[in-house]
């Protein structure tokens, strides 16, 4: 049964209630806003064997720096759904294909809207707070995110040097500049890492990509009592900020990128991004250094500020995939990549040739 890109729209809309299909003048031009088609296909080569596939998608809620405009899909699947994770921090397509099906296909297309993130610049507001539970959720530990052990030996000396009455965002600006100035970007990693903070601790081996760095901020944090939290992602365009990079465009299908935010009361949730100082470090022309001018503008920068050439996709850590036939073994870290499994196990989500996935980004106008 091919899947109708029409009544997926409506489908998806009615069972789990995404936003209405938001006119493109909504979002004038003197809003700031940039919208982005992006569109994700991927091609299972198994015959004669059950296939499962998992696409992210965007972030289930509309913050006032993103927005879902629409979602559409296309392919072959016998059975297509839009599954979102018990905590409601992830939601992703699940395709499924039998033995029987001649071909493995699926599309999933979005329309999305971004604008530049500042949020260290807005006023303060004393409503802005979480509840408890809140709270709580955002700073518990998780398999991959440890809060105790090494990770509380280290926030405990990262804070030392602070006075007792020191506020959250000087605790978070702490601990960004400790990330920043300890880890280094290493380009021998696959993908974005994998984001095992207790092991990065213990060997003293911080040397990682954007999921390994931004996790070690988050863990600390969190540690420190301080919500955090990953944000999952990818790169839509080129960054309008003369860092080369910084941005991708057209082929996106290895531009995932993971950024962090953390809680402070009476500003939300605040834009961070210390692996993208370290990126720019290793990958800008010039051999740079932490004190070169243009590390020190980034690193000023990412601490408040995300230039929205990038779409969020979801929070969620520790993921068991639907249907998944691995079980515990098949639980991953985070869902930024499209995933797929056959019976002889799971597909490499970090090799889009030999997986033949591609993920495109489209400026409209």
């Amino acid at each position: 049964m091919k899947i109708s890109r029409r009544a997926f729209i409506q489908n998806t809309l009615g069972a789990l209630a995404l936003p209405s299909l938001y006119p493109f003048s909504s979002f004038a031009e003197g809003d700031n806003w940039k919208c982005y088609e992006i569109t994700t296909e991927l091609s299972i080569d198994a015959p004669n064997q059950p296939v499962q596939a998992w696409i992210p998608l965007p972030l289930s809620k509309d913050t006032d720096y993103f927005k879902t405009i629409s979602i559409a899909t296309d392919g072959d699947a016998k059975q297509a759904s839009v599954f979102k994770t018990p905590t409601g921090d992830t939601r992703m397509l699940w395709g499924q294909w039998d033995a029987s099906s001649s071909s493995r296909n699926l599309v999933s297309t979005f329309l999305i809207a971004t604008r530049e993130r500042n949020t260290l610049s807005r006023q303060f507001n004393q409503a802005l707070i979480l509840s408890k539970e809140e709270h709580a959720y955002w700073t518990h530990a998780t398999e991959f995110l440890p809060t105790d052990g090494i990770v509380k030996e280290k926030v405990n000396q990262i804070l030392k040097p602070l006075p007792k009455n020191a506020s959250d965002i000087e605790k978070a600006k702490a601990i960004y500049n400790w990330v920043v100035e300890n880890t280094y970007r290493d380009p021998a990693t696959k993908g974005c890492g994998v984001g095992d903070v207790k092991l990065m601790l213990e060997t003293n081996n911080l040397g990682g990509k954007c999921a390994d760095i931004n996790a070690v901020y988050v863990a600390l944090a969190r540690s420190a009592g301080i919500p955090a939290r990953d944000v999952y992602g990818i790169r839509v365009d080129d960054s309008a900020r003369g860092y080369k990079s910084l941005g991708r465009s057209a082929d996106i299908s290895k531009a995932q990128h993971c950024r962090a935010e953390f809680f402070a009361k009476g500003f939300g949730w605040v834009a961070v991004d210390p692996a993208d100082v370290r990126k720019v470090i290793l990958e800008e022309p010039g051999n740079l250094t932490l004190n070169d001018p243009k590390v020190i503008a980034i690193r000023d920068y990412l601490f408040g500020n995300w230039e929205m050439n990038w779409m969020p996709y979801n929070y969620g850590h520790d993921i068991a995939l639907p249907g998944s036939k691995l079980g515990g073994k098949g639980k991953i870290p985070f869902l930024m990549y499209p995933q797929g499994e056959t019976k002889e196990g799971r597909l490499d989500s970090l090799d889009p040739v030999n997986f033949k996935y591609k993920i495109t980004s489209k400026r409209i106008d």
